[in-house]
């Protein structure tokens, strides 16, 4: 996946004509009889096909958008007459839901792979997408899993993560007596980053706040923003130092660049490190929505829970991005960590005519103008497309932030390398020991030693 070529999707979204017509009647690709019988399970609540249309039933990974999903669901079927169904995974249950729903009479038609390694588990499932009308409009085609000749997993959002910010509370530090900056543009490594970040957290009284920064949570399912995605950056880190893109083994030589920037959310945060084992992502974005504290840790895509806070009390114009800085050599030039782990695939073993009316559904979807009013606006995605044109971009201000450090050519992304990581029982196996250090229960050293153990032994499982 070349992440470099990301910042070129805007111009070429500029470029493009974008005529595709809404719901077209030309086939959106070339559909294969099902392999086989997917299982003999039953669910309830089943959409009845209109005669030869065939149906759709898509297993969305997103909870934070789930609504939008299902009205966007009746919208389709309201429009087209081919039923559609949509059911989301709770946080971090996707892959043992989609196992679950792919075993009965009536599977999941499309659903999502995280990349190369999730296409691994669900090849046998992922219908060749090389010769459909979606792909053909994918901006940046080295973007999609591929095995051979074969498409199998088609990106449908470049999203952004860092750490979100309060400028209208940053302004407000900035303006005390003994700052330790006067504004965000001095604020471009790790150690000016914690400086500021202790003495706002010293201060907090002055400034209104309950910690500097939201709870890290913890609860089951709700660790994915430190198993998975601060991890990332060691591991960046590490990939780039080394060339690859994959290893079988990790030495977690940056482990203490993980542990600086961890280490500085927990103690600086609203929330008492013994008691984030009870937090959960949504608690996080309220804690920023409500003024409590000043950043957070998430990607573009949490507008949506930020925005949706009764008695929110940030401005949109005050929310904006920093990079995740952690102390390496060169940060002042990192920029967020830009990608995607979202690949929509299409089920080989549904019928025929379901899988036709799922592609027809994702053509309808990124080239309608219904569609594409869903997308950028009420989804909020960054679509990787050529149908969509200069104007047609999210307008929240996270999205914005991205668009704008995708822009920057003075800086460099961090790509999204945990579309490698083993398995979800590696993250899942982190995650739980670093809560074990976050409770005391054990010594940073230990869940170094664990990591490393935990990647080799899964990655393993994988040859």
């Amino acid at each position: 996946m070349k992440l470099r070529k990301l910042a070129a999707l805007s111009l070429a979204a500029a470029m493009a004509a974008g005529t595709l017509a809404g719901c077209s009647s030309k086939p959106s690709g070339t559909v294969q009889s099902p392999a086989g019988e997917a299982g003999e399970g039953t669910q309830s609540g089943e959409p009845v096909s209109a005669e030869g249309k065939g149906q759709i039933y898509y297993l969305n990974f997103k909870p934070e958008v789930a609504d939008v999903w299902v009205e966007l669901a009746e919208k389709y079927t309201a429009e087209t007459g081919v039923p559609m169904k949509v059911q989301t995974a709770a946080a971090g249950t996707y892959e043992q839901t989609l196992k679950s729903e792919v075993a009965k009479k009536e599977p999941p038609t499309l659903f999502q792979i995280n990349g190369p390694i999730g296409y691994k588990s669900w090849a046998k499932y992922c219908l060749d997408l090389s010769d459909t009308e979606i792909y053909g409009h994918l901006v940046d085609k080295t973007m999609a899993v591929t095995d051979g000749d074969g498409v199998y997993g088609i990106p449908y959002v470049v999203e952004g993560y860092g750490i979100i910010y309060n400028d209208a509370i940053m302004q407000k530090y900035f303006a005390l007596d003994g700052a330790k900056a006067a504004s965000m543009d001095e604020i471009h490594d790790f150690d000016t980053l914690k400086a500021v970040s202790e003495d706002m957290q010293a201060r907090k009284a002055d400034l209104g706040i309950d910690g500097v920064f939201a709870s890290t949570s913890f609860a089951p399912g709700e660790d994915w923003r430190w198993q998975t995605h601060l991890a990332n950056l060691p591991v960046y880190y590490e990939y780039k130092d080394d060339g690859v893109s994959d290893k079988d083994a990790i030495d977690f030589r940056y482990s203490d660049n993980f542990k600086n920037i961890f280490d500085l959310y927990l103690n600086n945060s609203c929330t008492d490190p013994k008691m984030v084992g009870a937090k959960t992502v949504e608690d996080s974005m309220a804690e920023f929505a409500l003024g409590k504290v000043a950043m957070v840790q998430n990607g573009n895509w949490g507008w949506s829970q930020v925005a949706g806070v009764e008695g929110n009390t940030v401005k949109a114009e005050d929310v904006k991005f920093l990079p995740i800085y952690t102390g390496m050599s060169g940060e002042d030039k990192q920029g967020l960590c830009i990608g995607t782990e979202n690949f929509f695939s299409i089920n080989s073993q549904a019928k025929a005519e379901d899988q036709q009316a799922s592609l027809d559904f994702l053509t309808w979807l990124f080239s309608s103008e219904t569609g594409k009013d869903y997308i950028t606006n009420k989804l909020g995605f960054i679509a990787p497309f050529d149908t969509f044109t200069a104007d047609e971009k999210p307008s929240d201000p996270l999205a914005k932030e991205v668009d704008r450090y995708m822009g920057n050519g003075d800086l460099y992304s961090v790509s999204w390398n945990f579309t490698s990581f083993p398995s979800q029982t590696f993250k899942d196996d982190f995650g739980a020991s670093l809560l074990q250090y976050v409770q005391g229960g054990k010594e940073w050293q230990a869940v170094v030693d664990d990591m490393k153990a935990g990647w080799a032994s899964e990655k393993a499982m994988t040859k």
